[in-house]
């Protein structure tokens, strides 16, 4: 996607956090839970944990939230127990559809991933029906300010480990491998940086125009209802045109 689109989707995703904050954290504190629960209640020595902690505090989520689902994970708190399911599909049109979801009951999310997806003109495939046209990198976003040096961010992330900064009018996307996310977001932040978006993503190799604006809309719906249903954590898709809707 082009840089102006990933910067629509950041803003996009900043708005749905703002609308329907509440929900967005208790999404964040499924997520961090599992993470904890999985590879042990301290991000220095839990790579996917960091992850979960760096993408909750660029969401502004509070810290004693943050604390309280870390606690939980690691059996401090009682908690639900949620299981990671990831589903693959096929939007309308065809864009390829990835789903990953948190759940303390299956049948129920599989109910509702697949209603989704009938109901916009989709169909739920098979796992890795679509999961080879994405990528997974780390993604972190960091708008322009006349306050830093940007020669400066680029040593600061390059040193860290980033991969790769793409510079727009916007601001900057530095991309990492997933193994070098968290210290890339420690060594930002640490320097005083404040990450506008930090996340894993699943960048797709190819996209899907959509031309007919039947699909479009029911691309759009079906986006709305996988965002409204608590058991899904991220949704990935290779339509560029929802950024300019």
């Amino acid at each position: 996607m082009s840089g102006h689109s990933k910067w629509s989707t950041i803003k996009n995703k900043k708005g749905k956090i703002d609308a329907k904050r509440g929900q967005i954290f208790t999404k964040l504190a499924k997520y961090i839970a599992v993470a904890s629960r999985e590879g042990g209640p301290d991000p220095d020595m839990n790579a996917r944990l960091k992850e979960a902690v760096a993408k909750a505090k660029a969401a502004n989520m509070p810290n004693d939230n943050i604390d309280r689902a870390i606690k939980k994970g690691a059996g401090e708190l009682h908690g639900s127990i949620y299981e990671e399911i990831n589903y693959e599909g096929y939007g309308p049109g065809g864009v390829a559809v990835i789903v990953e979801t948190l759940t303390d009951n299956k049948n129920r999310t599989a109910g509702d991933v697949r209603h989704a997806f009938d109901k916009n003109g989709g169909n739920l495939g098979t796992s890795g029906c679509v999961g080879f046209l994405f990528t997974k990198k780390g993604q972190i976003m960091i708008e322009k300010s006349d306050k830093f040096n940007e020669e400066d961010l680029m040593m600061i992330a390059l040193e860290a480990g980033a991969d790769d900064i793409e510079t727009s009018e916007e601001g900057y996307e530095i991309s990492t491998e997933p193994e070098d996310f968290g210290q890339v977001c420690d060594a930002l932040k640490g320097a005083g940086y404040e990450l506008t978006s930090a996340e894993i993503a699943m960048i797709p190799s190819t996209e899907v125009e959509l031309d007919d604006p039947g699909d479009i809309k029911k691309m759009l719906k079906m986006i709305d209802m996988f965002d409204d249903n608590e058991d899904v954590q991220e949704v990935w898709h290779n339509w560029p045109g929802e950024d300019d809707e």
